[in-house]
């Protein structure tokens, strides 16, 4: 089966999915304000390495307890935000494209239907606790996910905005890119 990949905030949507859902809950219930103190300590624990990336995520996914009809909120803020879908992205046919992405399957998974993508590989985040099963969909978990649902497959393409964060499904492509804004430039392993 050949497929193609792509990273989903930076690379086909314009700035951080994640981020602006909670900012876009923020003005809709203030009342999650009060997770950023806590959300600030465990970032500095992530960068003294003291917690790993899903254990500060998880954390920081603790808002989602104050929001009452998740489903609708998401839908709510796709209705504003799917405008952040870039042109090249949307300029192609999907049949074969997984988007693979470390912000949460439940945020994601309204807009890659709408895109009719072949399919949506994402952290897997409880949207009413914020309690992520299994670790953040980044860098080598991204490749150990995607060999969880599938056998036997080629990467054509893979997309990203990341070396850092992707080299793991930009090495595995015959043909990789890094997207910066609109413009696709050719990764060179």
């Amino acid at each position: 089966m050949k497929i193609n990949l792509y990273d989903f905030d930076g690379t086909i949507y314009d700035g951080d999915s994640t981020f602006d859902f909670f900012k876009y809950e923020l003005k809709r219930h203030p009342i999650i304000l009060i997770t950023l103190f806590e959300d600030l300590l465990f970032a500095i624990l992530y960068v003294l390495h003291i917690v790993n990336k899903t254990k500060m995520k998880e954390h920081f996914y603790k808002f989602l307890r104050y929001i009452k009809n998740i489903d609708a909120e998401v839908i709510s803020f796709w209705r504003v935000h799917d405008k952040n879908i870039k042109e090249f992205f949307l300029k192609k046919d999907h049949d074969k494209d997984i988007i693979i992405s470390a912000s949460p399957e439940f945020l994601l998974r309204p807009i890659a239907n709408k895109l009719k993508v072949k399919d949506l590989i994402a952290s897997r985040v409880d949207k009413e606790t914020g309690i992520t099963s299994g670790l953040n969909c980044h860098d080598v978990e991204k490749i150990r996910r995607l060999d969880e649902k599938y056998e036997d497959y080629v990467v054509m393409e893979a997309y990203s905005d990341s070396v850092k964060s992707d080299k793991p499904i930009l090495d595995l492509a015959k043909k990789s890119y890094i997207v910066k804004k609109n413009i696709l430039e050719s990764y060179k392993k």
